[in-house]
């Protein structure tokens, strides 16, 4: 589906965009469920490839972003998220079906490109860096327990100092996910984060259910990404479990037995200089 952004209404849907990546030739945003048109248990910007809204829903509501983001709608990419350690590097714009990469992120220093992560609990990471010449390197990850352990989080350093990406440069910001009011585990979630490194026994607090936990996943991802070396790293504190009118949420769908869920998405991209 073409959607031109100028059939779209004038305002944008609302985001948060994070001091630790700002640069002046990157946008970046943390959108969350309000400013689209989706219904029903997608209310309402549901940009979810993989839930079963409407799909002329999910285009309209990608759309909306990609405008607010500065870029054209087909240059809003997104990967077939696995909750891998998997990232990639883009050299050319992908359709946004079936086809696109299997990963969990994703860096890039083409102007033009938005890197868009979805997510309804895990953490989306956005990156920000510079080359030796100034020129701006970023980069995306979803963060789920899975890929933050496997180090999902690592690997997208990696690829931007491979890009070019001067470590002194290099910025992240972990964006809205579940807070650890909110994310209880059973104590045998706890062993492989043992295994990995006992340092993480910090970021599991005491749970009132007998045997459990709280996890303080957005607290872990910093915590992984400072192993890396990076000194300039932001948590937006806004847990999606618990902020039903702001965000989407997987286990609060989950909890209610809700049908389906849907997916917020977060977006940095290389501005084309005539959106400056």
């Amino acid at each position: 589906m073409t959607i031109k952004t100028s059939s779209l209404p004038d305002s944008n849907p609302p985001h948060i965009s994070a001091k630790a990546i700002e640069h002046p030739d990157i946008f970046n945003g943390f959108f969350g469920r309000k400013g689209g048109i989706s219904d029903d248990v997608y209310r309402s910007l549901n940009c979810g490839l993989g839930s079963d809204d409407e799909p002329d829903n999910i285009a309209r509501n990608r759309a909306l972003v990609a405008k607010a983001s500065g870029v054209s709608p087909e240059n809003l990419i997104s990967l077939y998220q696995v909750h891998s350690a998997q990232c990639i590097t883009v050299t050319k714009i992908w359709p946004n079906d079936e086809q696109r990469p299997k990963a969990d992120a994703f860096v890039t220093d083409q102007t033009g490109a938005a890197l868009g992560i979805l997510t309804a609990d895990c953490a989306p990471v956005l990156f920000a860096g510079q080359k030796e010449n100034g020129a701006p390197v970023i980069g995306a990850a979803h963060a789920g327990w899975r890929g933050a352990i496997s180090g999902v989080l690592e690997q997208t350093v990696t690829a931007m100092q491979n890009l070019g990406a001067q470590p002194e440069t290099l910025s992240a910001c972990v964006g809205p996910c579940i807070g650890k009011a909110s994310y209880e585990v059973s104590q045998d979630f706890i062993i492989p984060f043992l295994e990995e490194n006992d340092e993480s026994e910090r970021f599991f607090h005491p749970a009132r259910k007998e045997g459990h936990a709280m996890f303080d996943l957005p607290g872990y991802c910093a915590w992984r990404l400072a192993r890396t070396g990076l000194k300039k790293i932001e948590i937006l504190d806004q847990d999606t479990c618990a902020r039903e009118e702001d965000y989407f949420s997987y286990r609060r769908a989950t909890l209610r037995k809700e049908k389906d869920y849907a997916r917020q998405i977060s977006v940095i991209a290389i501005q084309p200089k005539s959106e400056r």
